[in-house]
């Protein structure tokens, strides 16, 4: 098996043009070399893998060509290379500053290249400050190293510092294209810019990831073997969610986030990318910003489409929901409810269900729709609508038995009551949201805001018995008593209600049964109007106090009561004479 040199060795730039990303670092050392007014120490300084060791190597070089040499030369006897994550020691630094006193045999300049500078110790540092103020005229010192903050500002001060940035995905996926291209390598455009975007700014992990996928598919690189061997998960998976949120449809997106779990992604991993997508989508909505894309001409197109379907509300709304996820997944107990959550939440931004179209109405939405009715949502008219509705519907004299015109009947159909008024000023002191005062004032504006005038001509009105009248009254009693809502069915079994004509009937003792009732009796006439498909029926409650004494129970009483149920209760009595 012949030698492999990885592509990060193979292709390391010998030339300062040859270097990715740092235009700006390689044109200062040219004009210094050229103008001869180069530092002698140096302090190359940024993220890995973006070419500091690489530069400080070919300004060694270079500093030493005269043009008479070979192009092989590399002048090993005056570049001196220091690891100081090892050699970090103060017998280190003056092993080195005893070398730094010898001239080079070749060349003009020795060079040295203490890499890692950060992993020396404070006496070493302190050991090798005096030298490297003062070095000797045939010496020159690039120091290299990842966490500056970590060097002593007394070495920093000493230095001429250039700082490294990472190289955008851009540059990379140019330079990968060429070494592609080198190797004889097919490789499709959104591949190399998965590549790219993988290694997070670093050559050198960029050009290692490129091996390793060229391993795994050999010399045609395709997006999806990409990210296969990366486990990455694929633009596909956020545009088909994307769309899946905005068609509403919740089982198909947690069965596709199941499926996505079941490839071994993390969840976290899931809602980051969902939210980096959104943030995608909206950069994509104006044309100003489509540059802040770092994606290929292929995927910015599909963005771009699907931008479209997306309003800027709901992406906003979208990006805080995943945001909020992405920070209570590590608190979470239970990660991946919080994801189906956030996802059933992002699902139903967009969604307008029945509920949601029929609020205003007293009567569902679908039942208008059965009757062939379409109904006219409830909006406050204005002061001039108002006034020109009462204009209308006041007939003159002339014309009393004529009916009213039909656009005004309409408005006159749906017109809302008068709304509450509610002066914040009459009341300086506050009070609490979840106070029983707060809340029963919510309920009765609720009510209010639901009431509204039906042309009861179109609603049916058939005959009912009092018998089917008792049965869904007793059946509503049980729904209910189920429901929770005892206090609601114990006053229903107060008394047993009176059907006169359409009008129901009913006696309660105190006026606060009678209060209660009506503040809840919408959802019991909508349950008896539905039931007996009789939209005339009204409830009349009566107050009677003298009702109120036959529930004052005397201890006679309770034990007649008992008798009633049980005859051997009065012989126990007689037998052990007992009193009552």
């Amino acid at each position: 098996m012949e030698h492999f040199v990885v592509s990060a060795r193979k292709y390391r730039p010998q030339t300062f043009k040859d270097v990715v990303g740092q235009q700006a670092i390689t044109n200062t050392l040219l004009n210094a070399i050229e103008n001869n007014h180069l530092a002698q120490a140096l302090l190359f300084t940024g993220p890995r893998g973006v070419g500091k060791t690489t530069c400080a190597r070919i300004l060694a070089k270079m500093i030493n060509s005269d043009g008479t040499e070979t192009e092989d030369e590399d002048f090993a006897f005056n570049i001196f290379e220091l690891d100081a994550a090892s050699n970090n020691s103060v017998d280190d630094i003056r092993s080195l500053t005893d070398q730094v006193r010898i001239p080079p045999q070749v060349g003009k300049y020795k060079v040295y290249i203490i890499d890692e500078v950060h992993m020396l110790s404070q006496a070493a540092f302190n050991a090798f400050l005096k030298t490297l103020e003062e070095p000797p005229k045939h010496c020159i010192f690039i120091l290299a190293t990842t966490e500056k903050h970590k060097i002593i500002p007394t070495i920093l001060s000493r230095c001429q510092i250039f700082d490294f940035k990472r190289i955008t995905v851009k540059d990379a996926k140019a330079y990968l294209k060429y070494i592609a291209k080198e190797q004889g390598v097919t490789a499709e455009d959104d591949a190399l810019h998965i590549i790219a975007q993988k290694a997070d700014g670093a050559m050198r992990d960029a050009l290692s990831i490129f091996d390793r996928v060229v391993s795994f598919s050999g010399k045609d690189l395709t997006r999806q073997a990409v990210t296969e061997n990366l486990n990455v998960l694929d633009y596909e998976t956020y545009f088909t969610s994307t769309d899946l949120i905005l068609e509403n449809k919740i089982p198909e997106l947690l069965l596709q986030f199941n499926n996505t779990l079941s490839k071994g992604f993390d969840g976290h991993h899931f809602i980051a990318g969902l939210a980096s997508h959104f943030r995608d989508l909206l950069v994509s909505q104006t044309e100003s910003t489509i540059q802040l894309l770092e994606v290929g001409d292929q995927i910015k197109q599909k963005y771009l489409e699907q931008s479209k379907k997306a309003s800027q509300e709901f992406l906003l709304q979208g990006i805080n929901l995943a945001n909020d996820c992405d920070l209570k997944y590590k608190t979470s107990k239970n990660q991946r409810l919080l994801v189906e959550l956030c996802l059933m939440q992002l699902a139903s931004i967009t969604f307008d269900g029945e509920k949601k179209n029929s609020k205003y109405f007293i009567i569902p939405a679908s039942y208008f729709q059965k009757k062939g009715i379409t109904p006219i949502p409830v909006t406050k008219p204005s002061v001039e609508t108002k006034t020109a509705v009462k204009e209308t519907s006041q007939p003159t004299k002339a014309t009393e038995k004529e009916p009213v015109a039909a656009n005004a009947k309409v408005i006159e159909q749906f017109q809302v009551k008068e709304p509450i008024k509610i002066d914040l000023k009459q009341d300086s002191k506050r009070k609490s949201g979840l106070s029983l005062s707060s809340i029963r004032a919510k309920k009765e504006h609720q009510i209010k805001q639901m009431e509204v005038v039906i042309d009861e001509t179109n609603l049916p009105t058939e005959a009912f018995t009092e018998e089917e009248f008792i049965k869904f009254w007793n059946e509503f009693t049980e729904k209910t008593q189920k429901e929770g809502k005892h206090n609601l069915a114990s006053i229903l079994a107060i008394d047993t209600p009176k059907v006169k004509g359409t009008t129901v009937h009913l006696e309660f003792p105190s006026e606060t049964n009678k209060v209660e009732l009506e503040r809840q009796q919408y959802d019991l006439m909508g349950f008896l109007r539905k039931s007996l498909n009789n939209f005339d029926i009204s409830l009349s409650i009566v107050v009677n106090e003298a009702v109120s004494k036959k529930y004052v129970y005397t201890d006679r009483d309770k034990f007649e009561k008992l008798k009633e149920k049980n005859e051997a209760i009065e012989k126990l009595r007689t037998t052990f004479d007992l009193d009552i």
